[in-house]
């Protein structure tokens, strides 16, 4: 079986939907059709402030997806990446795609010149975490948020 990671294309609406919807699931949410569609349209966009994104495939399927942006940081003058979304079909856990996406988000932010790359996750996903403690560092921030 061959991974292959590429940067998400027009024609891969359909596969990308399928596991974006399975994400959001995963974290028992969901959105408008509307933010669907935008969220798509950024991932297209040669704006260098728009979200980006790559598919992991194997074999001729989707199989995991990623989704990154840069933004500028006031420690950071050359900007830093945010990954944003990272989700693995549940089938193909295991096998290397959440490492093979993150690896091309940390070479996408070296090529940017942003070295600087960091994410979220929830305390419970214990199974990304596994990976998250082999491929990153841990740092001891707390998130708080706008109440809605």
């Amino acid at each position: 079986m061959t991974l292959d990671i590429r940067p998400v294309g027009a024609q891969d609406k359909p596969q990308w939907a399928q596991l974006w919807y399975a994400y959001l699931d995963f974290y028992d949410t969901s959105l408008p059709l509307a933010v669907y569609d935008a969220t798509f349209a950024a991932l297209l966009s040669d704006d260098p402030h728009a979200p980006c994104g790559y598919l992991a495939w194997q074999d001729g399927q989707a199989v995991g997806l990623v989704h990154y942006l840069f933004h500028s940081h006031c420690w950071h003058p050359e900007g830093v990446c945010y990954l944003q979304d990272l989700f693995t079909a549940p089938e193909s856990r295991g096998m290397g795609a959440g490492r093979a996406l993150i690896s091309a988000v940390y070479a996408a932010a070296d090529a940017r010149g942003a070295g600087s790359v960091y994410w979220l996750t929830q305390d419970f996903n214990a199974t990304a975490r596994k990976l998250y403690d082999k491929i990153g560092e841990e740092t001891p921030f707390i998130k708080y948020k706008r109440p809605e």
